[in-house]
């Protein structure tokens, strides 16, 4: 029998919680409102955030996330989701960790898999466009993601669009304008690659753009992780030691915390 009765699980963000906390503080209600029962939720900001748009900036945050996996695991959450699509340190965390570590792009992608034949990704600033083409190719999934399109808006906007109708209005045409082009491609699910624009789709229950199915990565994520907690607990498996996600020495632990 699972001996779980409450499940904690850590998300981990990658925006900050006083530079964007509009979206920090929605994101937080909405998975306390989701949560399955007798799991509880705390998020996790970075300090300073993924800001930069850069793969420099990427890499100095993935650093941060893995660390973070570990005093989560050491604080006794039974999971760790990461909640940035470009799912940087996922893989280096997942290895370093005896919980489970999902992120929000490859749950997400590997869920369309299950709703639809064929997937598009509309990312926020086309400067992430090679960033998402290279997770594609790293999960096996280009016979699937059909394309990945571009709005082009930023952090300061999206946040906007959550207080105002006219910015939200704004942000949902550029997706939609984005979005038509990979339907006639051919998706029948397609995915708004970052948690932000995310979150702020979620308001629309049941969201489709001539009739393909937006993802709430979101929500795919959280049920995904509180199944993989699960799962690990049922099982005693949470991820395979044997080549990709070896388990990381403690030496290597260490020397991560020293830098």
């Amino acid at each position: 029998m699972v001996s779980i009765l409450r499940m904690r699980v850590c998300w981990q963000s990658y925006v900050n919680a006083v530079e964007q906390a509009a979206y920090i503080d929605r994101l937080s209600a909405y998975l306390d409102e989701i949560a399955a029962p007798g799991v509880d939720y705390t998020v996790w900001d970075l300090t300073p955030p993924d800001r930069d748009l850069h793969r420099v900036s990427e890499f100095r945050c993935s650093v941060d996330v893995v660390r973070n996996a570990v005093r989560a695991e050491q604080e006794g959450f039974d999971a760790f989701a990461i909640g940035h699509f470009q799912d940087s340190g996922l893989w280096e965390a997942r290895g370093a960790v005896d919980i489970p570590v999902l992120g929000l792009g490859e749950a997400s992608m590997l869920w369309a898999c299950m709703v639809g034949g064929k997937i598009g990704l509309v990312t926020i600033d086309p400067i992430f466009i090679p960033f998402h083409e290279e997770q594609i190719r790293r999960y096996g999934l280009g016979h699937r993601v059909t394309r990945v399109a571009a709005i082009e808006t930023n952090v300061a906007e999206l946040m906007q669009a959550f207080d105002e109708r006219a910015a939200f209005e704004r942000v949902r045409a550029q997706f939609e304008a984005q979005t038509r082009p990979l339907v006639v491609e051919g998706a029948d699910v397609v995915i708004p690659a970052g948690g932000l624009p995310t979150l702020l789709f979620m308001r629309e229950r049941g969201f489709a753009i001539e009739g393909a199915t937006v993802l709430n990565g979101i929500a795919v994520l959280a049920r995904q992780t509180e199944a993989a907690a699960s799962l690990a607990e049922l099982t005693g498996t949470v991820a395979s030691r044997a080549g990709l996600f070896a388990k990381a020495p403690q030496r290597a632990i260490d020397d991560l915390f020293e830098l």
